[in-house]
């Protein structure tokens, strides 16, 4: 196994809207690989698709080796997934619903234990970890999320804008907690339109518009020393706000 995840002319169609068109790429392992696009570029869609959440048209995509869609049960065991707005059992306590993810898993119920311990004190959760997810903060809410996703310590970790919403601390603790999941062989997948995030915590990326790829690799290539918001906007198009005549913009008389 080279790539920690696989496409291969993965295609998704809503109707006559091609959300995803023919993307072919291939994600390193023990890497943070980044994609970007505009809003309603098919990120999501691609993400789903990987995650066994949405089938596809057509393509393959493979995850750790497994076919996602062949073989589902082995390439979910090989990862986690946090979606844009995670779904939660929100009557439990933070403690409570990272180990009943868990047993859900079949894990062994003092492994599951011992790691959501760890967990809790590793994402700054653990005085709050008998608190109702309820009654969670948003960034609070995403921090127990990705707590669930690492229990069974997936290969690849896929996030759909993790850093979206939350605050400078609650963002660096996930920034550290992800660096050192990389640092032990994991991969990281995740889509963000906060182009700083993703210059700075990104080895690789894939930028998509309209549902096709339009560059890909590493992030030093990409970026050629430029800022990468520079030159996402030069890819993808949208420089064009000169153009539009504002002009009734400013103090107001009244």
């Amino acid at each position: 196994m080279t790539s920690a995840v696989s496409f291969r002319g993965l295609t998704k169609r809503f109707g006559t809207k091609v959300a995803v068109d023919d993307i072919t790429a291939e994600i390193p392992i023990s890497s943070f690989f980044g994609i970007c696009g505009p809003n309603g570029a098919g990120k999501t869609t691609l993400l789903r698709m990987t995650c066994g959440l949405l089938r596809p048209d057509a393509g393959t995509v493979e995850v750790a080796g497994k076919d996602v869609w062949s073989d589902p049960v082995a390439a979910k065991t090989r990862l986690g997934m946090v979606p844009d707005t995670p779904a939660m059992f929100t009557r439990l306590t933070g403690r409570e619903l990272i180990e009943f993810n868990g047993l859900l898993r079949g894990m062994d119920e003092s492994v599951v234990t011992q790691r959501a311990s760890s967990l809790l004190e590793l994402l700054d959760l653990k005085k709050d970890a008998n608190t109702l997810v309820a009654d969670y903060s948003y960034g609070m809410s995403k921090k127990v999320a990705i707590a669930c996703a690492l229990l069974h310590n997936p290969r690849v970790l896929f996030l759909d804008e993790p850093f979206a919403g939350i605050d400078p601390v609650a963002r660096q603790v996930l920034e550290s907690t992800l660096h050192r999941y990389t640092a032990g062989g994991g991969t990281v997948v995740f889509s963000d339109h906060t182009m700083d995030v993703v210059e700075r915590l990104c080895d690789f990326l894939l930028v998509i518009a309209q549902g096709r790829v339009i560059v890909t690799g590493p992030t030093l290539e990409i970026t050629g020393g430029r800022r990468l918001q520079d030159v996402f906007v030069e890819l993808v198009g949208g420089d064009d706000a000169e153009e539009v005549d504002i002009s009734w913009l400013g103090p107001s008389s009244v």
